[in-house]
């Protein structure tokens, strides 16, 4: 039981520090484009270098820190979303349309996803959901390239 309140608690406590992160971070970044520092978005990152602190101070899953992760660090979100980025960016410097680019994400994310078990369909699928979207906002901004 005390496992239980004290992760319960530190969800609690980390929500709460992502309520206020949000605007703020947000607000900040702004206030970095708009006022110049010394360096670009030096505000925010030191803003960003303050939410790990605390992030790591509240350490939500300690009550299971002896256990092994299982998580793969090629599957993470940073990692899925540098391969999408990637694929677009050289599809786009190669001067690919919408569809090629389309294609050329199908077959990372297929790539991806075959090396992944069968539970990741649902993953594979929501990010696919998110690189059309980025695909479409992108298409916009370049008037028909992505």
């Amino acid at each position: 039981m005390r496992d239980v309140l004290v992760f319960e608690s530190k969800l609690a406590l980390n929500n709460l520090h992502n309520f206020f992160q949000i605007p703020v971070t947000l607000a900040v970044a702004l206030f970095d484009v708009i006022f110049k520092g010394k360096e670009e978005g030096e505000r925010f990152y030191r803003l960003l270098e303050l939410g790990r602190t605390i992030d790591d101070s509240i350490d939500i899953y300690s009550v299971i820190a002896h256990r092994e992760k299982s998580l793969n660090k090629d599957y993470t979100v940073d990692a899925v979303v540098a391969r999408i980025e990637d694929v677009i960016v050289r599809e786009y410097k190669k001067g690919g349309s919408a569809a090629t680019v389309k294609q050329a994400v199908d077959k990372a994310l297929d790539g991806m996803q075959s090396k992944t078990g069968e539970h990741a369909e649902k993953a594979a699928d929501a990010i696919k959901t998110a690189a059309e979207k980025i695909q479409e906002k992108l298409q916009g901004l370049g008037g028909g390239k992505p």
